[in-house]
C-alpha cells in the first residue's frame, strides 16, 4: 500500500527525530512540525500508519511511536517530582499521582520492557546510600501495587499521607522499611497502612564536573 504524501513526511520525521535525540517524537512534536491542524490529525494518520505496518506504538505511553527497522535508545519516562531517602515527605494524592510531570527523563530503552508503565523521582536524603542510591539521584520505578521481600519501593504512608524509599519487608503484624544506611532506623507500619507506589528498576546519576 502506498503511503500518502502527509504519513511520508510524518515517518521521515520520526526516523530524523529518533536518529538526532535518541527517543520518538510525541503527537504535539510531529503536529507542530509538518503543521497539521490538531492532535487529532496527528492520530488519524499514526493510527493509519500502524494499521499499514509502517510503524508500531505502545498504548500509553507519550513517546511510544517506533519506524519499522529504527531502534529506540532511549525511553522517556515522567519525572513526578521528589521522594526522601530519609524522613517520610509529603507527595501527590493518589489520584494526581500520574497524571503531573514536572518534567522527563531519558533512561535507555533496553532497560524498561515495553509493557512496564514507569515514572521517575529525583532523591532527597542518604538513607539508601549504602544501596548506590545517594541524596540527587534519579530513581525510575515500575508503577505496582506489589513487590517482593527485599526490593526498593516507593511506600506510601496511609496515615501521614506521605512516602518514602526504603527497601521493604514483610513481617508477623508489621510491614519493616529498611534503610540502607546504618545510621538510620527502620520504619515500622501496620500492613493495613502502608500502600507501595512502585518498584524501583533504575538509578541514574548525575555527574557534575566543576570547571577550573
Amino acid at each position: 500500500m502506498r503511503v500518502s504524501d502527509t504519513r511520508q513526511r510524518i515517518v521521515e520525521f520520526i526516523r530524523d527525530f529518533v536518529e538526532q535525540k535518541g527517543y520518538a517524537p510525541t503527537m504535539g512534536e510531529v503536529q507542530t512540525a509538518l503543521g497539521l491542524s490538531s492532535k487529532s490529525l496527528v492520530e488519524y494518520h499514526l493510527k493509519a500508519l500502524e494499521e499499514e505496518g509502517v510503524i508500531t506504538r505502545e498504548p500509553q505511553v507519550a513517546r511510544g511511536i517506533e519506524v519499522s527497522g529504527v531502534g529506540r535508545r532511549a525511553r522517556a519516562v515522567p519525572l513526578l517530582g521528589t521522594i526522601a531517602a530519609g524522613e517520610p515527605i509529603p507527595v501527590p494524592t493518589e489520584d494526581t499521582w500520574y497524571s503531573v510531570a514536572h518534567e522527563t527523563v531519558e533512561v535507555p530503552a533496553e532497560t524498561l520492557p515495553r509493557q512496564v508503565q514507569a515514572y521517575a523521582l529525583r532523591v532527597k536524603g542518604t538513607s539508601m546510600i549504602d544501596a548506590f542510591v545517594d541524596d540527587g539521584d534519579i530513581v525510575v520505578l515500575e508503577a505496582t501495587r506489589t513487590a517482593e521481600n527485599g526490593e526498593m519501593v516507593a511506600a506510601w504512608l496511609t496515615d501521614s499521607q506521605e512516602t518514602t524509599l526504603k527497601k521493604l519487608y514483610r513481617e508477623p503484624g508489621r510491614i519493616r522499611l529498611q534503610p540502607a544506611n546504618r545510621s538510620m532506623a527502620p520504619i515500622y507500619v501496620d500492613p493495613d497502612k502502608v500502600r507501595v507506589q512502585g518498584r524501583v528498576i533504575a538509578v541514574l546519576r548525575k555527574y557534575f564536573v566543576e570547571s577550573l
